[in-house]
């Protein structure tokens, strides 16, 4: 039977026990590790506070010269120099933070900038011609400048749950400390993972940290900022928020949660189906979509999320590691590892491409084919054209492909006209299985193959207008393929990872013209470790 579970009030009591089991766990180690120190190749100012015991210690305050770190101020956009010059102008401090410090930090280019500043929303909007504000909880400004948007937030903005926890802690830090620190401090603490709680100010080299993140980047940890509010639905809301974020950081930048958190994560995991729909597709979409595809899918198996987000796939991902025979012909990890070859988190797909390829994948465990039809139905993506799609498959196509359960073994050789026929009964199977995205009864139906599987929890997260806009990639394919015509980009781009991806399945190794074979996949058993 499927449930929402998004209002049911036993659920979520149920959740609120766990939730507040998992937050004196963390609590616990924030105390425990507050006053670890520094490693000694860190050079930083540290803080001349004496220590205090507690999450909340000045002391283990820190500042370092980004020049010492080799963090090239020409790896800024000039869009985001001219938001900072402005502000600074202006009179107004301003820095980066967030992400963008932590990939400056890694040497990595950050896929966007985020800054923050003393100036009001509404003394940002009198700065800037083109800007507005979004957002209710959390508002922020988004300025376009130089043909690029810069999110600018504002101190003055802080989550009003908040405040009056920040006020008991204020009273227990030092009457020394400086009021900058404090106002960076405070906005810090409304962050989500320490990786991600620095600030940094270019005009003066400085980088700003309170919550040890360096020592963490230095790590390659990825640990929580404990800073819940008092309500018991924001816990809630705040926790099961940073568990998709903490999974999207760690597939991408191959990271590791600290013991505290993916204790958290794995006690949390079900909390998932109390955020939007909207939410959680555009999280899965940040994690399959920016070149982090193949590592965010092993961590959703392992955090017992996929079965929550995708429930066939993560049924069938759990039935093929436990058959030891498909360990090294996983044709789903496969796709993926393919699709993150093309894309990058400065040239993601179109989320349509990834639901393509799982509604692809689907069809294929369901209803198992003989591999010239997948070759053929790769191909006419590929191509765009039925003769130059056959022509291929009759060309270069001899070997037998090692996926199951989704090809068949080989068979004797169709006729041009039955490999017609095949090809577009696949193609009409393809885009009905698009309905088990947007269709809780579809998806019931497409788990019957994994009566094994745990209940599925009815989530489906894909809009019927975003399912229609998938199906539109088949258009075609199923009712007249010998005039299908020139592919769009998403269309070849699908069409050249299955196809590099059905060359990952060659008996023999070899490849087939024109198609490269790539290897290196993590095996499945890793995924419960």
């Amino acid at each position: 039977m499927a449930i929402s579970g998004r209002n049911d009030p036993l659920l979520s009591t149920a959740l609120f026990r766990r939730l507040r089991f998992a937050l004196s766990q963390l609590q616990r180690w924030s105390h425990t590790s507050a006053g670890e120190n520094e490693s000694a190749t860190l050079r930083d100012s540290g803080s001349n506070l004496p220590p205090k015991k507690g999450p909340f210690d000045p002391s283990t305050w820190r500042t370092m010269d980004s020049r010492t770190v080799g963090i090239n101020k020409s790896a800024i956009s000039s869009s985001t120099w001219t938001v900072l010059k402005v502000l600074q102008k202006k009179g107004f401090e301003a820095y980066l933070v967030g992400g963008c410090v932590r990939d400056l930090l890694l040497k990595r280019t950050p896929k966007d900038f985020d800054v923050i500043t003393t100036a009001s929303l509404k003394q940002i909007r009198k700065q800037f011609h083109h800007c507005r504000v979004i957002g209710r909880r959390f508002p922020i400004c988004q300025v376009q400048v130089l043909g690029s948007i810069i999110e600018v937030s504002s101190f003055s903005t802080i989550n009003k749950s908040n405040k009056e926890r920040q006020q008991v802690v204020l009273s227990e830090i030092s009457d020394n400390c400086d009021e900058k620190d404090i106002l960076r401090w405070k906005n810090c603490m409304e962050r989500d993972f320490t990786i991600n709680g620095l600030f940094f100010d270019p005009f003066d080299s400085t980088i700003y940290d309170y919550v040890n993140g360096i020592r963490d980047i230095k790590a390659s940890k990825t640990k929580v900022i404990v800073n819940m509010p008092f309500d018991q639905g924001l816990i809630i809301k705040s926790i099961t928020a940073r568990i998709l974020r903490g999974l999207r950081i760690v597939a991408r930048l191959g990271f590791r949660f600290s013991k505290e958190t993916a204790t958290a994560i794995r006690d949390l995991s079900s909390s998932v189906i109390t955020l939007e729909k909207s939410r959680l597709l555009m999280e899965l979409n940040f994690m399959l979509a920016y070149g982090a595809a193949e590592s965010s899918i092993y961590l959703l198996q392992k955090y017992q999320l996929l079965q929550v987000l995708l429930p066939f796939h993560g049924a069938y991902l759990a039935h093929q590691t436990e058959d030891k025979s498909t360990e090294r012909t996983n044709m789903l990890m496969k796709l993926f590892s393919n699709v993150d070859k093309l894309f990058a988190a400065d040239r993601p797909c179109d989320c349509t491409l990834w639901l393509g390829l799982l509604a692809f994948h689907l069809t294929l465990v369901n209803h198992p084919q003989d591999a010239p039809v997948v070759w053929a139905f790769a191909s006419i993506m590929y191509y765009g054209r039925w003769t130059r799609a056959i022509e291929f498959v009759r060309q270069n196509v001899q070997c037998a492909v090692q996926f199951v359960p989704e090809i068949l073994l080989p068979a004797e050789t169709k006729s041009d006209e039955l490999l017609l026929e095949e090809t577009s009964h696949f193609a009409s199977l393809v885009k009905s299985s698009v309905d088990a995205f947007t269709c809780i009864d579809a998806l019931q139906k497409s788990l019957a193959r994994y009566p094994e599987s745990s209940p599925c929890l009815g989530l489906v997260i894909v809009s019927e207008k975003m399912g229609k806009s998938v199906s539109k990639l088949f258009d075609g394919l199923e009712t007249d393929i010998t005039s299908y015509g020139d592919p769009d980009e998403t269309r070849f781009a699908m069409g050249k990872i299955i196809m590099d991806t059905m060359n990952d399945g060659l008996s023999n190794r070899e490849t087939s013209s024109g198609i490269s074979t790539h290897r290196g996949h993590v095996p499945l058993s890793s995924l419960f470790k």
